[in-house]
């Protein structure tokens, strides 16, 4: 039903940025909660951060004053804002659609998009 499409990864020194987006097909987009994920070689996948229907924004304490997340409604796309990028981001990243909150915080979808590759060099 939803296909996603994640765009914006590629190569990066360390203290650079990057612009991820997480564009939306066939969906209600502007009643859907989003998240992105992350999952480095070897490790689990793990939010990174989340952003209701309604706007609030939630994110993980190792990315909390860099990384900003944001939805554009009209466009049907999430974007994450990645700043004073570290080594230790490099990851792929994945966005999810229509996760729901609990007292656990965001929890995932069944729908994720094929991923966008960030790679952080020293």
């Amino acid at each position: 039903q939803v296909q996603l499409v994640e765009s914006g990864g590629g190569l990066v020194q360390a203290g650079g940025s990057l612009r991820l987006s997480c564009a939306a097909s066939g969906s209600t987009f502007s009643i859907s909660n989003i998240g992105w994920y992350r999952q480095a070689l070897g490790k689990q996948r793990e939010l990174v951060a989340a952003i209701s229907r309604g706007g609030s924004s939630n994110y993980a304490s190792s990315v909390k004053g860099r990384f900003t997340i944001s939805r554009d409604n009209a466009k049907n796309t999430v974007y994450l804002q990645m700043n004073s990028l570290k080594p230790e981001d490099t990851a792929v990243y994945y966005c999810n659609y229509g996760g729901y909150y609990s007292g656990r915080g965001y929890a995932p979808s069944g729908s994720w998009g094929q991923g966008t590759q960030v790679t952080v060099s020293s």
